[in-house]
């Protein structure tokens, strides 16, 4: 319960510090910030898994290419 009035009172003294269209901007970048985070985390694990099947894939890509080189030779 502490937490919410704490909260409450830190967003009050912003607005009457800052003003209304300030706070409402600091909360919009903290949104933005989080949502940024939240893909540069999808990205790495996206990264991840390509980088696994790349891995796994590997001796096949080359068995392709050996293959390709003998046949044009």
């Amino acid at each position: 319960m502490l937490g919410i009035y704490l909260s409450f009172t830190i967003i009050i003294l912003m607005i009457a510090y800052a003003g209304m269209e300030a706070t409402m901007r600091v909360f919009a970048y903290v949104d933005i910030m989080i949502r940024w985070q939240w893909v540069q985390f999808r990205m790495f694990m996206m990264r991840r898994k390509l980088e696994q099947q790349l891995i796994k894939d590997l001796p096949n890509f080359n068995k392709v290419i050996k293959e390709m080189k003998e046949h044009d030779q």
